[in-house]
């Protein structure tokens, strides 16, 4: 199973970008889409696969954070 995780831009160099993923900084490849700062985009092994809106990227991000909820309970 692949799993992709929705993040916002901060910022782009080169072809790459820092991304931030509620709090948790990462270096993510944007060879697969035309993103800018400001975008949320979707990454899986550590490459942005899909520019997505704010309100899709909040929603995707809350669903993750129930299911690590119910794991735990």
């Amino acid at each position: 199973m692949c799993v992709a995780f929705p993040g916002k831009i901060l910022e782009i160099t080169g072809g790459r970008a820092r991304v931030d993923f509620a709090g948790t900084l990462a270096d993510v490849s944007l060879a697969m889409v035309d993103a800018r700062v400001g975008d949320y985009v979707l990454v899986h092994a550590g490459m942005a696969i899909q520019v997505m809106g704010a309100d899709e990227a909040e929603s995707l991000a809350d669903l993750f954070a129930e299911a690590e909820a119910a794991a735990h309970e």
